[in-house]
C-alpha cells in the first residue's frame, strides 16, 4: 500500500522516502500484536530504548496485567514491578494506571470506540492524559488508531534540517509541512515516520556519516560537506 500510494506524489519528500525505502526496506513499525499493545508501548517509551519497553510488555503479559481493566485495578507497586525495566519507575506505572481509567471512563475500555471519534477530539483527550505529549498522542492515533496523522520526533527535526526542508524543531510546524507534502495515506506516514528512524539511527546521526547516506545527494548539509571537502583536497 505504502508504493501504491505513491503515484501522483510529486514532491522532493517523495524521492527521500523511496531512497529510504529502497535503502533500508519496509520496517513493519509499530511492533505490536494489539493496538492496545501499542499504547502501552508508547506511554512506557519515554527516555528509554525499546527493548525495555519489550520486556516491561512481556512482563505485564506473564503477569496477566495486559488489558485496561486489570492494569486499572492494579495496585502501584505491583505495576512498578513489572515495568521497572523500562525507567521512571516512580511515574510510568501512574500513568499507564491513570490512562487505562480514562480509556474505561470514555469507551469501556472498547479501543475501537474510543478511536470512532473526530481526530482533534482524541487528540485533545489523549494530551489531557499526563506524562502524554505530542509525540506520544500522535504515535498513538496513527500506530494504534489508524488516524493517518504525522508523527514528529527529534530524528524528523535532525534529518528534515538537515536536508533543508525547515529551520525549526517546533513540532506543529513541523508536523503541517510534512503533512502539505505527503499524502495523506496510513501506510505512508507509518513507513516515513520508521524509515526516517532507522536512517537516523543507522547514518543521520549526531555525527552523521554522510559517505553512506542514500539521500545525500538531496540534502543540503551533505552537499556542504563534500563542497567543504573538496576545497580542502584542492
Amino acid at each position: 500500500m505504502a508504493r501504491a500510494a505513491m503515484g501522483t506524489w510529486m514532491d522532493p519528500m517523495r524521492a527521500v522516502y523511496q531512497r529510504l525505502l529502497e535503502a533500508y526496506g519496509p520496517q513493519a513499525w509499530w511492533p505490536a500484536e494489539t493496538p492496545f499493545e501499542v499504547i502501552v508501548g508508547a506511554l512506557l517509551m519515554q527516555q528509554t530504548a525499546w527493548r525495555n519497553v519489550e520486556a516491561a510488555i512481556r512482563n505485564l503479559k506473564a503477569a496477566g496485567l495486559f488489558d485496561p481493566a486489570t492494569i486499572a485495578a492494579a495496585h502501584i507497586p505491583i505495576l512498578r514491578k513489572h515495568v521497572r525495566v523500562a525507567g521512571l519507575f516512580r511515574t510510568k506505572p501512574a500513568r499507564l494506571k491513570a490512562f487505562c481509567r480514562h480509556l474505561l471512563e470514555r469507551a469501556g475500555g472498547d479501543l475501537a470506540t474510543y478511536f470512532d471519534r473526530p481526530v482533534d477530539e482524541i487528540r485533545a483527550d489523549l494530551l489531557a492524559q499526563d506524562g502524554v505529549g505530542p509525540e506520544t498522542a500522535d504515535s498513538i492515533l496513527l500506530y494504534a488508531g489508524g488516524h493517518p496523522v504525522f508523527v514528529v520526533d527529534a530524528y524528523t527535526v535532525r534529518i528534515g534540517r538537515r536536508i533543508g526542508w525547515f529551520h525549526t524543531d517546533a513540532y506543529e510546524t513541523v508536523q503541517r509541512r510534512f503533512e502539505a507534502h505527503v499524502p495523506r495515506d496510513l501506510a505512508v506516514y507509518r513507513e516515513y515516520h520508521a524509515l526516517l528512524v532507522v536512517h537516523a539511527k543507522t547514518v543521520c546521526r549526531p555525527t552523521p556519516r554522510c559517505d553512506e547516506c542514500p539521500v545525500r545527494t538531496r540534502c543540503a548539509f551533505g552537499r556542504r560537506r563534500r563542497r567543504g571537502r573538496a576545497r580542502t583536497i584542492k
